[in-house]
C-alpha cells in the first residue's frame, strides 16, 4: 500500500517537474520569437503549463490530506464499522464545442475598417487532468468560435467537474498575454447522449482588449462512459437452471457481468473468439438479485435473478460451485447496482465516445471562413513542423521541447 502511495506521488511529481521544464522553454521562446503568430503560441504554452503545475501540486496536497486522515482513522479506537464501498471511475469526453458570438450588426455588416482580431483557445480541468484546445484567430466575420478538439479525461468520478475556460487575446498586443474571458462548470447532470446547450459565465467588459461579444451559452456534446459499461467486472462459470425443461436441469456455463447484462457463454474460449453467448441475462437498475438457501442439488447457495419481461416475472437462477464463489457474485452484482446508482443516466446505454487524434503542432491560424484566412491561404506554405517551430533565433533545444510538448499533451 505505501509503496503504491509513493509510487502515485513520484508520477505527480514527474509530471510537474515536465511542465517546469515545458514552462521555461516557452518563457525563451516567447523571449527570442520574432513573429506575432509564434508569440501568441508560445504565451498559451505558458499558460498551460502554469495551470497543469498548479493542479498537479493541488493533486498532491490531496493525497498526502488523504492519507493523514486515513492514518487518523485506524487510530481512532472508537471508530465503528466504515463502508468502503467506492463507485467506478468512468472515461468522460467533451466534444463538438462551439460559443456563438454576439456581434452589433454596425460591427459584423461593416466592409470596412481593421478588423479587430483575438486569439483564443479553452482549457479543460478535470481533477488533475488538464487539456487545451487549438488556438483559433476570431474576427467579426465569425458567428461561433469552433473547436473540434475531442478531449477525453480518463479517471473521472461521478462527482466530477468538468471547467471549461476560454481565454483571449488581442492579435495586436506587443507582449501577448491570454485573460479569461468567459467559464463554465459541467458535472454528472449535464452528461446527455447529444448536442446540447450550456450556461456561460462571462469575464471582463467591452473595453477590454481581449473582449469578445459572446451570447453567453455554448454548446457540446459531453458524455460519459462508466467502466462498469466497459469492461467485465466479474467472470466465472456458473450453473444455471434450465427454463421451461427438466425440473431439477441445470447447465454449467462460462458467466460475463459487463454493463447491463450478465452474458452467458458454453465456455470462456467463446468469450476471446467473440461468439455470441447462449444467453443474456438483464442486469439493470429494476433488476432484483438476492441469495436463496442451499439447493439439495448444489453444493452452494443459489442466486436468483428477477427482471420483467412484457409485463411478466422472469426469474434465472445460479449456482456458483463454492460459497465464496457465491459470496464473490453477490458482492460484484451489488457493487453494479452501486455504480448505476451513481452513474445514473450514463448506465442507461452505452455512450459512444470518439477518441482523439494524435495531436498536431501547434496550428497558428484556424482557416474559418474569414477573407484573412484565404488571403493568407495563398501564401506560401510553411514546412510540417508548422509556424511555431519556424523562427530559426529560437535554439534547436526549445523547439524540441515545444514539440515534445504537443506531440505529449495527449
Amino acid at each position: 500500500m505505501n509503496n503504491s502511495k509513493n509510487h502515485r506521488d513520484s508520477d505527480i511529481q514527474k509530471k510537474i517537474d515536465y511542465e517546469i521544464r515545458m514552462r521555461d522553454g516557452a518563457c525563451k521562446l516567447l523571449a527570442a520569437c520574432s513573429q506575432r503568430d509564434q508569440a501568441l503560441e508560445a504565451a498559451k504554452s505558458l499558460l498551460t503549463c502554469n495551470a497543469r503545475i498548479m493542479a498537479y501540486m493541488s493533486e498532491l496536497q490531496r493525497m498526502k490530506e488523504a492519507q493523514v486522515m486515513q492514518r487518523v482513522a485506524r487510530r481512532s479506537s472508537d471508530a465503528g464499522p466504515m463502508d468502503d464501498r467506492l463507485p467506478c471511475k468512468a472515461k468522460v469526453a467533451i466534444s463538438d464545442l462551439r460559443i456563438p458570438l454576439m456581434w452589433k450588426d454596425t460591427e459584423y455588416f461593416k466592409n470596412k475598417g481593421e478588423l479587430h482580431r483575438c486569439a483564443v483557445f479553452c482549457l479543460l480541468h478535470l481533477g488533475g487532468e488538464i487539456y487545451d484546445t487549438d488556438m483559433v484567430v476570431v474576427d467579426r466575420t465569425l458567428t461561433d468560435i469552433c473547436f473540434d478538439n475531442t478531449i477525453v479525461f480518463s479517471e473521472a468520478g461521478p462527482g466530477f467537474e468538468l471547467k471549461v475556460e476560454l481565454y483571449s487575446c488581442c492579435t495586436e498586443d506587443e507582449g501577448p498575454k491570454y485573460h479569461l474571458l468567459a467559464h463554465a462548470s459541467l458535472t454528472l447532470a449535464h452528461i446527455q447522449d447529444s448536442f446540447r446547450t450550456h450556461d456561460l459565465s462571462i469575464s471582463g467588459n467591452e473595453e477590454c482588449s481581449y473582449w469578445l461579444p459572446l451570447y453567453g451559452s455554448m454548446c457540446c456534446r459531453l458524455a460519459a462512459q462508466p467502466h462498469c459499461m466497459t469492461q467485465e467486472m466479474m467472470c466465472g462459470y456458473l450453473k444455471v437452471k434450465q427454463l421451461g425443461g427438466e425440473p431439477q436441469g441445470w447447465k454449467k456455463i462460462y458467466g460475463v457481468l459487463k454493463g447491463t447484462n450478465l452474458f452467458c457463454y458454453h465456455r470462456q474460449e467463446d468469450v476471446e473468439a467473440k461468439v455470441e453467448p447462449v444467453c443474456t441475462i438483464a442486469i439493470n437498475k429494476e433488476t432484483r438479485i438476492r441469495s436463496s438457501e442451499k439447493d439439495r442439488h448444489s453444493k452452494a447457495q443459489s442466486i436468483s435473478i428477477s427482471n420483467q419481461y412484457g409485463g411478466e416475472d422472469v426469474t434465472h437462477t445460479l449456482s456458483a460451485d463454492s460459497k465464496e464463489d457465491t459470496q464473490r457474485w453477490m458482492e460484484a452484482f451489488w457493487q453494479q447496482f452501486y455504480d448505476m446508482s451513481q452513474w445514473k443516466q450514463c448506465c442507461d446505454d452505452l455512450m459512444k465516445i470518439d477518441m482523439p487524434l494524435p495531436r498536431k503542432p501547434a496550428i497558428v491560424m484556424a482557416k474559418q471562413g474569414s477573407l484573412y484566412h484565404e488571403m493568407a491561404s495563398s501564401l506560401p506554405t510553411p514546412s510540417c513542423e508548422g509556424l511555431l517551430l519556424q523562427d530559426n533565433a529560437v535554439s534547436a533545444e526549445i523547439r524540441a521541447l515545444l514539440s515534445s510538448y504537443y506531440n505529449d499533451s495527449y
